[in-house]
């Protein structure tokens, strides 16, 4: 067993291996704070295929905070949201450094064994896998380590506390290698580039001190790495399909539409699988295999080539342009906002619907409970692609896509004591060539406004590429399908007109320097702008009113010592004024009452029932009350519901009274004025008082 330990950022991060997990091929336990993950990494035989079958899997266990799990069965079931998208963020930084052609099968598991509330797991779990793979005999090319930074009152702050995010405008997870920049995932409040990427090279600066630690442990621990040797083939064979090939693909690559362009491609693969693959050849099926290399290695290149050397994209454009962008809003005409956002050949029909605080979303995490009044769900039906697909729920792209654009979008939203309606997305993705999130993150922004939510500013987002030899690389704005598949980089950057409000980055070579990611993110500034300007046309702010079939929540406040009188006892009271006025309520503690109805009168007989329940005696005003009860000094006169004052025997004629039931009776209507309210709440009333204001008014 060895054990690496440092100081980081106000805590101890400690590395363990030799302890747990001895049969794996390498694990780690990675302890911050009294938060604890152990990651483990296996391996398979080799797998006859042509691409790196590598699983992660991130499992929060409840036990770890002290829990018990709900439901049925009382065990963790299926991946949660925030288990798959932790192990998206695993799984994206390593799996670009291992070598091209390694297609074992790998497995990687993160588990959450201790959990404290400060210290978010998922940065630890990335620690673990690159320790666990580092000390492993797998052909890893790292390590690389995850940290989260934040920024607190202008101060850039590494790993910040769970207490301390609500105060920080800007929250990233980065991964990076001694190098370079492998991942970038988060979000800011409309933060600008420039200071976006300090932060971001500020937190590649800082995880150098984990990556040492990673290269301690593997100093001591670590097993020699297996060779990884390239399968040898016919070389003069690879060469003529190459050349046969070449023009081919060089002439179908220029088709600007997909499907055309997909076609011609394919017919390419087709001839030259005919030229050089023969039936009943003993080596048909090695010779085969040949062709399909060099098919892919012709496209992948001339793709490349041609952004790279003559600046011309497959579908014609120049590097920096957006394609066409067509808007339609308010199209659906039940929903509560809608939009149609059309870029190119990738479609999003995206819908906004509004409700009231009962349909938030509830989350029981190990980091405690929580209630979500923003939802963004995100949907890829097989028919976007023109294909078939089992349809079997969100899958983790569509998860991550989701949650990308929903931290896009949740910057700009109102404050919900402002506007206090919870809110759900839903993208409907109706045609796909690349930038699916991004049109996502658009029609968002319009089926907001279409909606009338009173947004802080529209947002937009664009998805940028990367192409890059040795000598030369080119940034690509708004990328294609193709472009994604062929490319180095797809780095979604998404915000208004004053900074970003999320990011993500994906790349399939080692890193970025900061000259890359310069460029980029001021090109993608540039794209933005374009597509903000486009949005504007269509729909320029939030329509004034909400939508008629969305609900009309209406905000009272009420004495929080009155919260009683309007639940009633067992909630009958509460239950009652829905049912009767057809609307929904919410009590909050502070005294917040929230009406929702579609009807503005049915809401405006609840506050009138809710306000006969809750009102105060105010002191000079004059009342018509119902005689409660009698006694010798006086009576009690009931003024509001659940409300009664004293009228003494002296106060209730200006002539002398001699005995109280002389004159009254319970039951009786009175008018009384209000005298006084002592500080134990008792209300001194007055009949004679009353009577003389009266006549006075009338005189």
């Amino acid at each position: 067993m060895y054990t690496v330990e440092r100081e980081f950022h106000g805590r101890t991060l400690r590395i363990e291996s030799g302890r747990i997990a001895k049969q794996a091929a390498g694990s780690a336990l990675v302890t911050y704070g009294e938060t604890m993950v152990l990651v483990t990494a296996c391996y398979g035989p080799e797998k006859d295929v042509d691409f790196f079958p590598l699983t992660v899997d991130y499992f929060e266990k409840t036990y770890a905070a002290g829990k018990i799990p709900g439901g049925f069965f009382r065990r963790e079931g299926k991946l949660t949201e925030k288990e798959t998208l932790v192990s998206r963020l695993i799984d994206r930084p390593c799996r670009p450094l291992f070598p091209e052609n390694f297609h074992r099968e790998v497995q990687v598991i993160a588990t959450v064994l201790s959990a404290d509330d400060e210290n978010d797991p998922d940065t630890l779990a990335m620690i673990g896998a690159s320790a666990a793979l580092t000390i492993s005999d797998l052909p890893f090319e790292g390590p690389m380590s995850g940290v989260r930074v934040g920024r607190i009152g202008g101060k850039l702050v590494i790993n910040p506390r769970q207490s301390e995010l609500a105060q920080s405008d800007l929250n990233f997870i980065l991964a990076g290698t001694k190098d370079a920049i492998v991942m970038v995932e988060g979000g800011a409040q409309e933060v600008p580039e420039e200071e976006v990427l300090s932060a971001l090279f500020y937190a590649h600066e800082q995880l150098q001190i984990v990556n040492e630690m990673q290269l301690e442990l593997q100093k001591h621990v670590g097993q020699p790495k297996m060779e990884v040797v390239a399968k040898p083939y016919d070389e003069g064979l690879y060469s003529k399909m190459v050349q046969f090939v070449t023009p081919k693909i060089s002439a179908a690559v220029r088709n600007a539409e997909k499907h055309v362009r997909g076609e011609a491609v394919g017919e390419a693969k087709k001839a030259l699988v005919a030229e050089f693959v023969k039936e009943g050849d003993a080596n048909a099926a090695v010779t085969s295999k040949l062709a399909g290399k060099a098919f892919e290695d012709t496209h992948y290149k001339v793709v490349r080539d041609l952004a790279l050397y003559e600046g011309v994209r497959v579908d014609g454009r120049n590097t920096t342009t957006v394609r066409p962008i067509s808007i339609e809003v308010g199209w659906l005409p039940r929903t509560h906002g809608s939009a149609l956002f059309t870029r190119g050949e990738t479609q999003s029909i995206v819908v906004s619907t509004l409700g009231t605080e009962a349909e938030a979303q509830r989350i029981d995490s190990l980091m405690g409970e929580a209630s979500k009044t923003f939802m963004l769900h995100y949907n890829f039906p097989p028919f976007s692609v023109g294909e078939t697909k089992p349809m079997r729920g969100p899958g983790r792209r569509e998860i991550g896509h989701g949650a990308l654009a929903e931290r896009a979008v949740r910057a700009i939203l109102p404050d919900i004591k402002a506007f206090p309606y919870v809110i759900r997305i839903v993208s409907e993705i109706t045609e796909s060539n690349g930038s699916s999130s991004m049109a996502t993150v658009c029609g968002s922004s319009l089926s907001l406004m279409d909606a009338g939510v009173p947004i802080k500013a529209p947002v937009a987002g664009v998805a940028m590429g990367l192409i890059k030899t040795d000598d030369k690389y080119v940034v690509l704005t708004d990328i294609l399908g193709d472009e994604d598949h062929l490319g180095d980089m797809d780095f979604k950057v998404c915000g208004t007109t004053k900074g970003i409000t999320a990011l993500q980055m994906d790349i399939k070579i080692k890193g970025l320097d900061r000259e890359i990611m310069d460029k980029a993110m001021l090109q993608a500034r540039d794209g933005r702008m374009h597509i903000l300007k486009e949005m504007a046309k269509s729909i320029e702010s939030s329509r004034s009113d909400l939508s008629r079939y969305a609900p009309r929540i209406v905000t009272i406040k009420i004495n929080p010592d009155k919260i009683r009188d309007v639940i009633g006892p067992g909630g009958k009271t509460i239950r009652s004024i829905t049912e009767s006025c057809g609307v929904k309520m919410e009590v909050s503690d502070d005294g917040t009452v929230n009406i929702a109805s579609n009807d503005g009168n049915k809401v405006k007989n609840a506050i009138a029932i809710i306000e006969s329940l809750t009102q105060e005696a105010v002191v000079g005003k004059i009342y018509k009350g119902i005689v409660k009860r009698l006694a010798d000094f006086g009576a009690f006169v009931e003024i509001l519901p659940g409300t009664d004052g004293l009228v003494h025997i002296s106060q209730i004629s200006e002539e002398k009274v001699r005995r109280v039931d002389d004159v009254l009776s319970e039951g009786d209507e009175v008018m009384v004025k209000v005298l006084e309210i002592d500080r134990q709440g008792k209300i001194r009333l007055s009949m004679k008082e009353a009577i003389n204001d009266l006549k006075e008014q009338i005189a």
